[in-house]
């Protein structure tokens, strides 16, 4: 039995290095350290959220934690389990515990295969259950997500896309999983789709008790999902808290920038604006010290070019890794 107190997933210290293959203009033992050491927990029925500039690092992460690539250190724990060292029925006890919902639900289903079989999979290949409790079990999840049962004889080209994402989100949840990685879910629908598949992410987070991952882009989306959120620049996560302490209080300078270049939910809403200078810096060759001190309106000096700040608690609030706290 779980201890519904415990995390379910647990990163601990995760980092991923790439070394550089040696040639005429790279290499000499040269690292890409896409993730740097990351630290954070989901419970039971909780949303948080991965957010951050194109590169970085959630893909990486999110790739470690679904067991698609391998930490070059640190340890990814779905129920006190470290997922990196599971074999064979703990293996396929891991992939029933954790699925995935893809950002394009035109690409992440197969055309050749009906909605039955599609959203049986997860099921059959990690489980015994007989056919008819299969299509049982298809039936139940399809209907909770919005469909017709009699719908899983169709095929994927016969469906919209916020229909396709529905059945991605059954396939994700036939197998009872514990914990869903949510990539980018909503980003390729319509906007008149996005709210409804965005209610139904919570009606049935209420009902499965599941934990989601979340991976976005848009602030809107993680706003109305996550209980949490951890920001990431460059492979760090250089502050994470509650939603809206996050949103209504950002205190790291690379987090109040990436919150000023989202619009305000009302014409009328205040804001700080904060313009960043320049472009994130290459993974290859990162910064010393903070890696946000060159573009960092606010840097103290030579402690931000100097010295990497830890990520911890500031004045009793939620940790930020920045030398102004």
């Amino acid at each position: 039995m779980t201890d519904p107190r415990s995390p379910v997933l647990e990163v601990t210290d995760l980092a991923r290095h790439f070394p550089l293959p040696h040639g005429l203009f790279s290499g000499g033992g040269r690292v890409v350290k896409a993730v740097d050491g990351m630290d954070f927990t989901i419970h039971q029925g909780e949303t948080l959220a991965l957010v951050g500039e194109s590169g970085c690092g959630k893909t990486t992460a999110t790739r470690m934690i679904l067991r698609l690539d391998t930490p070059t250190r640190g340890s990814v724990k779905v129920d006190g389990l470290d997922v990196h060292a599971l074999r064979g029925k703990a293996l396929r006890g891991f992939r029933s515990k954790v699925q995935a919902v893809f950002q394009d639900p035109w690409s992440s289903l197969n055309p050749r295969m009906r909605v039955r079989d599609l959203v049986a999979e997860p099921l059959v290949a990690n489980s015994k259950l007989s056919s008819k409790e299969v299509d049982k079990r298809v039936a139940k999840v399809l209907e909770d997500v919005g469909l017709r049962a009699d719908l899983a004889r169709n095929f994927p080209h016969e469906f919209s896309g916020g229909q396709r994402q529905r059945i991605a989100i059954a396939s994700a949840l036939i197998s009872n999983p514990r914990l869903i990685v949510l990539d980018e879910p909503v980003s390729a629908l319509d906007v008149s789709i996005r709210s409804q598949i965005m209610n139904l992410f919570k009606d049935l987070q209420d009902q499965y008790q599941v934990s989601y991952l979340l991976v976005a882009h848009d602030l809107a989306t993680t706003r109305y999902l996550a209980d949490h959120v951890a920001v990431m620049y460059l492979g760090w996560i250089v502050e994470i808290g509650p939603s809206e302490q996050i949103f209504s209080a950002p205190r790291h300078p690379y987090t109040k920038a990436l919150f000023s270049a989202a619009l305000p939910g009302h014409p009328d809403d205040s804001y700080e604006e904060v313009i960043l200078e320049g472009e994130m810096p290459s993974p290859i060759n990162p910064p010393t010290g903070c890696a946000f001190h060159p573009r960092c309106h606010l840097k103290l000096g030579k402690i931000c070019e100097r010295q990497a700040p830890l990520l911890k608690p500031a004045q009793g609030e939620a940790p930020v890794a920045c030398h102004l706290y």
